[in-house]
């Protein structure tokens, strides 16, 4: 029973290190971890709810404003209900968690899902 009681607990203790949050890293370093799963940490510079594009994307660009930005959160437009106005978060701090893509040659997470999202 013993035996049975720590075999649990150490599979227990694994998968709850496996399902850590991924590494926090700043908006600049995003760059360098193209095809991670990562967390990024920043100051939403300049947000953009594109209502007349077709897909109605909203970035959320951190650290630098439009168009010298070093990252993007996209969240597709299908998905913005679930985050409310994101827009609105300009000037706070903000962590992006995901898959970092490299879209035109910067660095982005495209948010599905608001646990994606957390202040800092």
């Amino acid at each position: 029973m013993k035996r049975y009681l720590y075999a649990l607990t150490l599979i227990i203790a694994t998968c709850s290190a496996s399902s850590a949050s991924p590494e926090k890293i700043t908006a600049a370093k995003a760059k360098n971890n193209v095809g991670k799963r990562m967390t990024v940490c920043g100051v939403v510079a300049s947000a953009n709810y594109a209502v007349r594009s077709r897909s109605r994307p909203t970035f959320l660009y951190l650290d630098e404003p439009y168009p010298r930005h070093i990252f993007t959160a996209m969240i597709r437009g299908e998905d913005r209900a679930k985050f409310g106005a994101p827009e609105t978060l300009k000037g706070r701090r903000i962590c992006v968690s995901g898959l970092i893509e490299s879209y035109l040659g910067k660095p982005q997470i495209v948010l599905r899902e608001t646990e994606q999202l957390r202040p800092e």
